[in-house]
């Protein structure tokens, strides 16, 4: 029978790393005193309160509950050898996973994100990859167990789409999504050429964490335009014959933000209003970072705005990150949404960058 010591003791020492990084005592206290919390019936007086405190205690207990599983499994698998060859495979996924935590180590990497997709050059060919690349974390999101809720679709003249604003929900899809920001370029045999030559075409990702409603800031209503207009059809999820679709123009910082796929125009300004908030949060959350790059003299490329990925389907199949340099010849497979290997190659190479905080 195969030896499997070797095995155990690099679990063993993966948990032990896991427990540090993952602050389980540390974590274990603070669920204590959450619990705690949590029993007070005067406790929903401050609704905002109560959420923040629920949602932290169910992302700590999780923690808490992810490790001590791991650890009762880990014993008996010093102890059961019988059982012990299809347990460490079992346990060595188990831990891949947890080991991925620590690689948010970004300020908002748990949060959910706000999402926008915008077509660039390539004409009629961006507009499709666009909606391709729309398509793409969706289903990326539906393979995760997120929530995803598409605020924004515009289709454009031809076809495709201009545009899309999305918000994806779950622990740390912020985290994750950060590593999707910048300009994405894809390389084709183009389905819009009569005489079928290759087309390269470019369509872009940004993300922001999405806030609290206590964290939004203030925004003084003189420096709005707003405008409303009729909803359209393409991804809207109730297409309306009435103006209910709404796009707010932030006059100071020309940031434009729309929402159409709410039932009333009421609920679409405050959609767009919320999703206007978080993107004025991270214009000053960079306006931050550039401050200190300043004082630092740190020179470093943001990743905002360059091209970070290309997607070649002719005349070879390659998908390959230009910060990482991960890739893969499965291109369907990415674009059906399985990205989480371009992702975690992303959190590493960030953390070995040391470019901690995402945002």
């Amino acid at each position: 029978m195969r030896d499997f010591s070797d095995d155990l003791t690099d679990l063993r020492r993966r948990l032990e790393d896991a427990r540090r990084y993952l602050h389980i005592e540390e974590a274990r206290t603070r669920l204590v005193d959450l619990e705690k919390q949590a029993s007070d019936p005067s406790l929903w007086d401050d609704p905002d309160a109560a959420r923040k405190v629920t949602t932290e205690l169910s992302r700590v207990k999780d923690d808490v509950d992810l490790v001590d599983g791991l650890e009762r499994r880990l014993s008996d698998l010093e102890t059961l050898e019988d059982e012990i060859a299809g347990g460490v495979a079992a346990l060595d996924r188990d831990l891949a996973a947890l080991d991925l935590q620590a690689l948010f180590t970004g300020e908002h990497d748990e949060r959910d994100a706000i999402c926008e997709i915008h077509s660039g050059a390539g004409g009629t060919d961006a507009a499709d990859w666009a909606e391709m690349m729309l398509r793409m974390y969706r289903r990326w999101a539906e393979r995760r167990g997120f929530g995803i809720e598409i605020d924004e679709v515009s289709p454009a003249e031809e076809a495709g789409i201009s545009s899309a604003t999305f918000i994806v929900k779950g622990r740390h899809a912020y985290g994750l999504l950060s590593a999707e920001k910048g300009v994405h370029r894809l390389v084709r045999i183009s389905p819009f050429d009569s005489q079928a030559r290759r087309q390269t075409s470019f369509a872009s990702l940004d993300a922001v964490p999405a806030l609290e409603e206590a964290e939004e800031p203030e925004i003084n209503p003189e420096d709005l335009r707003v405008d409303t207009y009729r909803s359209q059809g393409a991804g809207g999820q109730h297409v309306n014959v009435t103006d209910s679709a709404v796009r707010i123009t932030h006059l100071p910082t020309g940031i434009v933000v729309s929402c159409q796929n709410e039932r009333s125009q009421h609920q679409n300004r405050a959609k767009a209003m919320q999703i206007l908030a978080a993107r004025l949060a991270e214009v000053a959350r960079e306006d931050r970072r550039k401050e200190m790059e300043a004082l630092s003299g740190e020179k470093r490329d943001v990743a905002w705005g360059n091209q970070i990925r290309s997607y070649v389907l002719a005349p070879y199949q390659l998908v390959k990150d230009l910060r990482t340099d991960y890739e893969t010849g499965n291109v369907t497979a990415v674009l059906d949404g399985d990205l989480d290997a371009f992702m975690e190659a992303y959190l590493q190479w960030r953390r070995r960058e040391g470019g901690g905080d995402s945002g």
